[in-house]
């Protein structure tokens, strides 16, 4: 049950922000839809592709595609009224990643997969719907974007579901550290600037 609630839950976030660049493409009704359902449910196809024997949710459940549809419906009537629609666009993204890397680690976790494996779904979940939006809009994706955290911020939150696991405590426990983590660590990337060391060459020594 809650692992189905997290999928709807980061599948309408995620069509939200995928609604939102549409916006700020100019796209018509049609290409708010497109980019809405393959912002929502991209991540979580790749987790159950890649998971032998689990049917991907959105054919499972198609009620995630008419609700990505609906928020793109609403989007494409209201996002005029945002003042900074990349600025909303960031944070119901930062929500949708935390909900999302939440869901595909519960969902490898609850196939017994190794840790290793856990985190990749977790990471891969919540990073790849949001990596799918920003090409085909034809943007530099947020999760590269200016070096700030994203896949680190989601390998994070995945790794301390696994460590809460070991440790014994529930798994909806587990989930929510899990969740709380990545956002934390994305938000404070936004708010903050955190970021992680680049690489940097040497320059020339002059002879």
């Amino acid at each position: 049950m809650i692992l189905t609630l997290l999928d709807y839950a980061s599948a309408f976030v995620f069509a939200l922000t995928g609604a939102l660049t549409a916006s700020r493409a100019q796209l018509d009704i049609v290409g708010f839809a497109f980019l809405a359902c393959l912002t929502a449910v991209g991540g979580g196809t790749l987790r159950d592709l890649l998971l032998e024997g689990r049917t991907v949710f959105w054919i499972a459940d198609p009620g995630i595609i008419i609700m990505a549809c609906g928020a793109a419906f609403v989007v494409f009537f209201t996002a005029h009224l945002v003042e900074s629609r990349l600025r909303l666009l960031l944070w119901l993204d930062s929500f949708a990643l935390a909900i999302a890397v939440a869901a595909g680690t519960g969902v490898a976790l609850l196939f017994a997969q190794p840790p290793v494996i856990v985190m990749f779904m977790g990471v891969a979940t919540g990073c790849f719907g949001g990596l799918m939006r920003d090409v085909v809009a034809n943007e530099m994706p947020i999760v590269l974007h200016q070096r700030k955290l994203y896949a680190t911020a989601a390998l994070a939150g995945s790794a301390t579901a696994v460590l809460l696991v070991r440790l014994d405590l529930p798994e909806n426990a587990a989930l929510a550290g899990c969740a709380l983590v990545t956002w934390v660590l994305r938000a404070g990337s936004l708010r903050f600037g955190w970021l992680l060391p680049v690489y940097r060459s040497c320059p020339k020594r002059e002879k």
